[in-house]
């Protein structure tokens, strides 16, 4: 029988309360962070961003959850939970979205509930992150 990747609870990376890391996290199931961090989380699987988290970086996972403070863009292709203890600064894609009263959001938020939408608002979405990684160089070289 095929698991369903959204229901493994197995937790394949922890970064503790009163940890912190620098640099980018790529994990293939469910990762949890409760620390600090500094760097993009890519994950195959479900997120949990702890209350008491702190992130500089985006977030891309399958299910996501924040309680603590993320400074970034969040990518979610399933659903997205925000508590109301969190605090997002940044750029939020999802399909499906609850936001806790009392959360703080600062950002654009696009919840895609077809492939299509999907499909078109990730596109932009990775071209406007192109033309943002190529400013600098250009400022550099023209500038």
């Amino acid at each position: 029988m095929a698991q369903d990747r959204n229901s493994d609870y197995s937790i394949n990376t922890i970064i503790g309360p009163n940890t912190s890391f620098a640099g980018d996290i790529e994990t293939g199931g469910f990762t949890r962070i409760d620390g600090s961090i500094r760097g993009d989380v890519r994950a195959k699987g479900r997120v949990v961003i702890g209350e008491k988290a702190r992130m500089k970086g985006n977030v891309t996972g399958t299910n996501i959850t924040i309680g603590g403070v993320v400074y970034g863009n969040i990518i979610s292709d399933g659903h997205l939970v925000i508590l109301s203890t969190a605090i997002v600064i940044g750029d939020i894609i999802t399909r499906r979205i609850q936001a806790d009263d009392g959360c703080f959001i600062n950002g654009k938020v696009a919840v895609c509930s077809s492939d299509e939408r999907w499909t078109k608002t990730m596109s932009e979405h990775r071209d406007a992150q192109g033309i943002k990684s190529a400013l600098p160089v250009f400022q550099k070289t023209y500038g």
